[in-house]
Formats: structure tokens, C-alpha cells, sequence
């Protein structure tokens, strides 16, 4: 939830993309889209994007599970990583989620790969636990309501196979989390999720001052 790096100068951010940033004209239309919107601020930043799709591809990742699709800008990022036979769940608990990324996933010739999920991110998962798929997933990305991040770990822990990764956005929080005066939910929330994934030995564990903060997590073989 963050359009660019917070951690470097403007003019630092703006020299970091222009020699490193290959974003393609469909997420750049994707993304100057969502910046309109009330809530455009959400968006992942576009090195974000493409430091997790680089990373999908250096997995040889198959299969991904997303929580959190807004307009389907991250989604397409990874989706565009995907071998041809790769495929990526997005869940959102927002109808508005139809309105933006199918048309630019169809556009993009992803969306044969992409299976939206409308409905509370919890119960797909449980679905998806239901059915067998735990330990099937190459690659999870959470980055929806901050009060249920330890829940979404869980859940994404189980469904990940071993030696998969997990990314976390917002794990900075603007800096809140590290500010023992800011108490709302959502910071508590993070916090906490911090803490414990510091103390966790089924994972391997590094945390990124990438936009928001973003948080990769191994799953232990």
C-alpha cells in the first residue's frame, strides 16, 4: 500500500526507476489508472511489482495465491511471470475488484491464469485447505486488512509448499510500527505479525524497506 519507496529522496526514487523500472505499457496504463481513484494510494509501487515478479521467475513459480487484488495491477505483475501453465488465485472481499483487472489481464493475455475470488479472503482459504491444496503453492502475497495479517499468514504458511516464499506488504506501516504511541488496530496488528514471524522457526526471514516494507518469508524444507 504504497506507490513508491518512502525510504529514499525524491530524486534518488525517480533516478532508482529510471535505470532499473521495465514496466510494461499495460501496467503503466493499469497504474496511472488506479492513481485516480479515491483510494490510489493502496497501489503497490511499480519496483515493488516488478521485484516480486522477478522473484516469481527466479523461483520457476507455478502457482500463487494473492490476498488482496484492489485493481489487479500485482496480480498482472506476477501473472506476466507465470510459465503458460502457471496459475494465480487473487481474493478480495470488494465487487469493485471486477471492475479494473479483468479487462487489463484480458488485455494482457493473462487471464486464462488469473481466478478471482470474491469473497472474505479467510474462507477461500479454508476452501482452498479443504480440497487439498495445502503444501501446492509456489508463491504468496498478502497485502489486504491489516487486522487479519496473522490469520492470512497462517493459512498461507499451510497452503505454501516447502521451500515456498511468502511476501508481506506494509510491514513498516509508515513507520508506526516502531512507534509505541500509535495503538490503533491495524498497527497492533503488524506489530505483532512482526514479532512473531521474528521468533517463527518454520521460516526463513527477511524484511525489505521496499515501499511500505515487505516482509519475505521461506518456508523451512
Amino acid at each position: 500500500m504504497s506507490k513508491k519507496t518512502g525510504t529514499l529522496h525524491a530524486h534518488l526514487y525517480h533516478y532508482l526507476l529510471s535505470v532499473s523500472l521495465r514496466e510494461p505499457k499495460i501496467l503503466t496504463q493499469l497504474r496511472q489508472e488506479t492513481a485516480q481513484q479515491l483510494y490510489g494510494h493502496m497501489q503497490i509501487s511499480p519496483d515493488q511489482g516488478q521485484f516480486m515478479a522477478l522473484l516469481v521467475k527466479l523461483m520457476g513459480a507455478k502457482k500463487i495465491l494473492e490476498i488482496g487484488t484492489f485493481t489487479g495491477y500485482s496480480a498482472l505483475w506476477m501473472a506476466l511471470s507465470l510459465p503458460a501453465d502457471g496459475t494465480l488465485i487473487t481474493c478480495d472481499i470488494r465487487e469493485e475488484a471486477r471492475e479494473y483487472g479483468p479487462s487489463y489481464w484480458q488485455a494482457a493475455g493473462v487471464s486464462d491464469k488469473i481466478d478471482l475470488h470474491i469473497a472474505p479472503a479467510l474462507d477461500t482459504l479454508e476452501s482452498l485447505l479443504k480440497i487439498g491444496q495445502a503444501g501446492t503453492f509456489d508463491f504468496a502475497f498478502i497485502d489486504a486488512d491489516k487486522t487479519n495479517y496473522p490469520h492470512y499468514y497462517e493459512k498461507c504458511l499451510e497452503l505454501l509448499r516447502p521451500g515456498g516464499l511468502m511476501a508481506i506488504d506494509n510491514v513498516l506501516w509508515g513507520g508506526a510500527v516502531a512507534d509505541p504511541e500509535k495503538t490503533d488496530p491495524d498497527t497492533v496488528a503488524l506489530r505483532k505479525l512482526n514479532q512473531t514471524l521474528h521468533q517463527d522457526p518454520r521460516i526463513e526471514l527477511s524484511m525489505l524497506p521496499i515501499a511500505d516494507g515487505l516482509t519475505l518469508a521461506l518456508k523451512g524444507l
